[in-house]
């Protein structure tokens, strides 16, 4: 009956979690539920980075009534004092006598500490329940945290004989309006959304979240050309600073200094010896400037470029129920010559969005 209760608590507590989404990166969702003598006597979610953690936002809801009581959450509390204090001082101060914790913190400054703490002072810790809902919904912070890099999610918008436009490049709209919206969930659950000058040129696109409430993300166009089209929607509606233009420092030296203050944010990167922007770099560019989730959604060029360096993480797969045949393809040459080395994707769901199907898997390593 207790296991029942816990469950159905930290059901809440991550339920309540998810409300922070794109909205806390750094930091990760967390929710937090209070329950004393079976009834819930405070709860709450970690809403932004730089405001209250979750356990305290369920505390001050819950007042003297924390006394004793039991404090569900979806990560283990902090020990350490970031831009707020220390979570386990605070419960311990207003005298919770049992934490039950999801998932461990893999941050290094917590990690194990904030249960041992709570355990030296007299509190009942149970970890674990829930946690493999709470490392899916923290699957970026947890990349960063294991990889030291954001996490990356390739999204395509296809027919479903995967094409992304036509042979005379038409492609507005393939999905429908259900598909969009979610596609501009995505993109605000998300700290940056790349694409390569191909899509800026051929699309002209705004890549803000208009179809839903929420922040728009920062605008990464990764580029060895710098040739921007006139009248470019990235260049010109950048009233929030967050276009953002990566490419080799000769090229960005000669481009700002032909733009001058264009609000524009450089990343200087690395190119290979093909001339393409070095992605690897291109991703510790972006985990340097704060950024902890990116979503690549343009074009073919650039996600077979992801693809083939083995830095997906995630792949969402919009599919309208329309054959194109000959046009644009979604994916370019993977150089997969067995399907043995094909990339394949585990723990895959599939959803539908009015008359489209989302199929979302993570992809193995390939061979």
């Amino acid at each position: 009956m207790a296991a029942t209760a816990d469950k159905e608590y930290m059901d809440r507590a991550l339920g309540l979690a998810a409300k922070g989404r794109g909205r806390t990166s750094p930091n990760p969702m967390v929710g937090a539920v209070l329950v004393k003598d079976g009834e819930i006597v405070g709860e709450g979610y970690h809403r932004r980075a730089g405001e209250d953690h979750a356990e305290i936002v369920a505390l001050k809801a819950a007042g003297e009534r924390a006394r004793g009581a039991t404090l569900y959450v979806t990560l283990e509390p902090c020990c350490h004092t970031g831009r707020t204090g220390p979570c386990t001082d605070a419960v311990i101060a207003a005298g919770v006598s049992r934490v039950v914790y999801a998932m461990r913190d893999p941050d290094s400054r917590v990690h194990g500490r904030g249960a041992k703490k709570l355990r030296a002072a007299g509190v009942a810790v149970t970890a674990g329940i829930g946690g493999d809902a709470a490392r899916r919904l923290n699957e970026a912070y947890l990349s960063y945290h294991k990889l030291g890099r954001p996490f990356v999610t390739l999204k395509t918008a296809q027919s479903l004989d995967g094409r992304v436009a036509t042979r005379t490049g038409e492609s507005q709209w393939i999905t429908g309006k259900q598909a969009r919206v979610f596609a501009h969930e995505l993109r605000a659950g998300h700290d940056g959304v790349v694409v390569g000058m191909g899509t800026v040129r051929t699309d002209n696109p705004s890549l803000t979240v208009r179809h839903v409430k929420g922040r728009n993300p920062y605008r990464i166009v990764v580029t060895s050309s710098m040739r921007f089209p006139n009248n470019c929607t990235l260049l010109e509606k950048n009233q929030d600073y967050r276009t953002v233009v990566a490419s080799g420092q000769k090229k960005i030296a000669a481009y700002a200094k032909r733009a001058g203050d264009n609000h524009l944010t450089y990343w200087t990167v690395r190119n290979r010896r093909t001339g393409r922007i070095d992605l690897h770099d291109l991703l510790e560019q972006a985990g340097t400037f704060g950024l902890r989730s990116l979503l690549v959604e343009g074009g073919a060029t650039l996600a077979t470029e992801f693809l083939r360096e083995g830095l997906v993480d995630k792949v969402v797969v919009i599919s309208a129920p329309a054959l194109i045949g000959a046009g644009i393809d979604a994916i370019g040459d993977l150089k997969v010559r067995s399907l043995d080395h094909a990339i394949r994707l585990t723990d895959t769901t599939v959803e539908q969005r009015g008359n489209d199907i989302i199929v979302t898997g993570y992809p193995r390593k390939v061979g």
